[in-house]
């Protein structure tokens, strides 16, 4: 289907709401999301804190909107104040719909639509724990965006969800943003980053628990004893930092283990990768997994949540059991170590993401959504 010729009539005025604009899924979600129907023609806002990524949505031509929402509490005063904000804004600039990305906003939405009588929708990128205020005050908007088939059964078994008030709407990878680097442009990086020539695996992830990444350095660990010159390059920023750290000299990699910052734009250090691993214990859908398939990029992932609606094991990447160090330094030993299976697991892995998982496609099933909601209303 033809994104050039899928523009429904309808010009809509659409307002985001998140917490904030650091780097993040949420973040690059939303804007991607946001500066694609900005080019459909839509009028699109974001309702933020705001954050390291304002510029990237100004430059896209949405409108940025500040608000004090930077908070976890579903009570705090700062959704108040945020609400009689936008209240007045919403009505001067005509917004048909709103689109929740936090469990905040969709507080607020909530808040805003019943006092606005407008709908509102919520993207859900993950997995939520069953509390109580979850069941006093639901909040999920008209209809709900769940990000894999995964999220969505999450949402239908712990929630008790209705299926037809939920959309599986996956995320969308901009392809030509990615391509596979060149021989040359892969060596310069590497030594601009301080990479030896030996084999380079990489995650890129928020430095959280649930991303598993203990679990990789001990797999990395496990797999020195055959190729001593591997190096793992952890990309991202969190609470679990130290306890990386710790663990990686408590097993004395301190010379083959190398941390950077989180970054926007992950494509320097997809290049020079010869395996991306993303060994999660939870995951929504893996929009870092998906940058690296889509860059022909050799994946390996666990076996949980949205990474299922991804990976076909040893068809277009290797699935291991989440928390298995053993399995994992084993299946990286394979991908460095059989360079046609390798080759034929990117090659698959990037067509994959073309067939099934293209920007467009996430843009077009989102104005669907909305344009469900606004006739439901009218």
């Amino acid at each position: 289907m033809s994104f050039e010729f899928c523009h429904l009539t309808l010009t809509m005025n659409i307002l985001f709401l998140t917490n904030h604009l650091n780097i993040g899924g949420i973040s690059k979600y939303v804007l991607e999301l946001a500066g694609g129907l900005k080019q459909r023609g839509n009028n699109v806002y974001i309702a933020s804190s705001g954050g390291r990524l304002t510029e990237e949505f100004q430059n896209s031509g949405i409108k940025f909107i500040p608000i004090p929402i930077r908070t976890k509490s579903e009570l705090s005063f700062k959704i108040l104040i945020s609400f009689f904000k936008l209240l007045r804004i919403i009505k001067e600039e005509k917004i048909e719909i709103l689109h929740a990305n936090t469990r905040v906003t969709q507080v607020l939405s909530c808040l805003l639509s019943k006092i606005l009588h407008i709908p509102y929708v919520s993207t859900c990128h993950g997995f939520f724990k069953t509390r109580l205020s979850r069941r006093l005050w639901p909040c999920w908007g008209r209809t709900v965006i769940a990000i894999s088939e995964e999220v969505k059964h999450h949402l239908v078994r712990d929630f008790k969800l209705k299926e037809q008030e939920i959309k599986v709407v996956r995320h969308g990878i901009d392809l030509s943003k990615y391509c596979s680097p060149s021989t040359e442009y892969r060596e310069e990086t590497k030594k601009e980053l301080g990479l030896d020539k030996g084999p380079v695996i990489g995650i890129i992830a928020r430095l959280s628990q649930e991303k598993g990444h203990i679990y990789l350095i001990r797999a990395v660990k496990k797999a020195k004893e055959q190729v001593n010159n591997i190096r793992l390059i952890i990309i991202g920023e969190g609470r679990m930092r130290e306890k990386l750290l710790t663990e990686v000299n408590s097993l004395g990699l301190e010379d083959s283990v190398i941390f950077f910052p989180s970054v926007f734009d992950t494509r320097k250090f997809l290049s020079v990768m010869d395996v991306f691993v993303l060994p999660s214990l939870k995951e929504g859908l893996g929009l870092s997994l998906m940058e690296a398939m889509t860059m022909s990029v050799p994946v390996i992932g666990t076996d949980i949540g949205g990474i299922k609606d991804l990976l076909m094991n040893q068809e277009n990447g290797l699935m291991v059991k989440p928390g298995d160090s053993f399995a994992l330094s084993q299946a990286i030993l394979k991908i460095i170590s059989d360079r046609t299976k390798a080759e034929s697991l990117a090659k698959k892995a990037k067509q994959f993401i073309e067939k099934n998982f293209t920007k467009e496609k996430m843009i077009v099933s989102t104005e669907e959504v909305y344009s469900g909601c606004l006739n439901i209303r009218n």
